[in-house]
């Protein structure tokens, strides 16, 4: 992991950037399952889970999201920190031997009310599978320091 200083205005709304891959295993499932306490058997019961619609097991929304996010965390920015996450959506299911990967575009730029040495920069980030469809969505907003301070 590297450092580096990206400022406000060297964000560029349009510009993407996608991830390395990573293949889901049923450690993954069982190893989320015991940190968050979801044991439900949509995710956990093999016999259930070929009862659903889906055929199989489903992996956990909270998992594909934390998975997903920290594919992107691949740079360490002293000018910048994340201010959350909004608009989640867990757009179709992600199953056991599925490889994801996520796709971080630039959305926006904007003032930061609270910050006027700083502007927020909202990034698109979608997780996608191994046939390029979108799995999960979501906005990250991160606030970033800008070069030239506002008078």
């Amino acid at each position: 992991m590297s450092e580096q200083a990206i400022y406000f205005e060297d964000y560029e709304p349009g510009h993407v950037r996608t991830t390395t891959g990573r293949t889901i295993t049923e450690t993954d499932f069982v190893v989320h399952a015991g940190h968050t306490g979801d044991f439900f058997p949509h995710h956990m019961d093999a016999e259930f889970a070929k009862t659903t619609p889906f055929g199989q097991r489903v992996a956990h929304g909270t998992m594909v999201f934390s998975i997903g996010v920290g594919l992107t965390a691949s740079l360490i920015n002293p000018v910048a920190f994340s201010y959350g996450y909004d608009r989640l959506r867990f757009v179709r299911p992600v199953f056991i031997g599925d490889t994801i990967r996520t796709r971080v575009t630039i959305g926006a730029k904007e003032d930061d009310p609270k910050r006027p040495d700083s502007g927020r920069v909202v990034e698109r980030c979608e997780v996608i599978n191994q046939h390029d469809e979108v799995v999960l969505a979501a906005d990250h907003i991160l606030i970033a320091e800008r070069r030239i301070k506002r008078a």
